[in-house]
């Protein structure tokens, strides 16, 4: 599966200069990892982000967010944003930091 690779640089824009990023193609798209924790990525047109299974009821009531079930089954602590979702600079970078700081809270691998 492609991904959009514009929103992926705009993510990697946001990431690559904090400590311990790396990227790996996974999920069908690619992902971005901090520390060896998976934090966000991109699939398809969607972002996908890792916020953690208390944060995520929360953020399914933002617009443009729905559960991540890309084996078929909900993934409780991640979600996707839709393409309308991230268009604006300022909502990307809100959902990125919303993600990293979920995963600051993880041991490194």
């Amino acid at each position: 599966m492609a991904y959009d690779e514009e929103l992926a640089d705009r993510v990697h824009q946001l990431l690559h200069r904090r400590a311990g990023y790396s990227q790996r193609k996974m999920f069908g798209g690619i992902c971005y990892l901090l520390h060896g924790n998976m934090c966000c990525g991109v699939t398809g047109t969607n972002l996908m982000l890792r916020l953690g299974e208390k944060k995520v009821p929360l953020a399914l009531q933002e617009p443009f967010t729905h559960e991540m079930d890309f084996t078929g089954r909900v993934m409780k602590s991640m979600i996707y944003v839709i393409a309308e979702g991230t268009r604006n600079d300022e909502d990307l970078k809100d959902w990125i930091n919303q993600a990293v700081k979920f995963t600051r809270t993880l041991p490194s691998k």
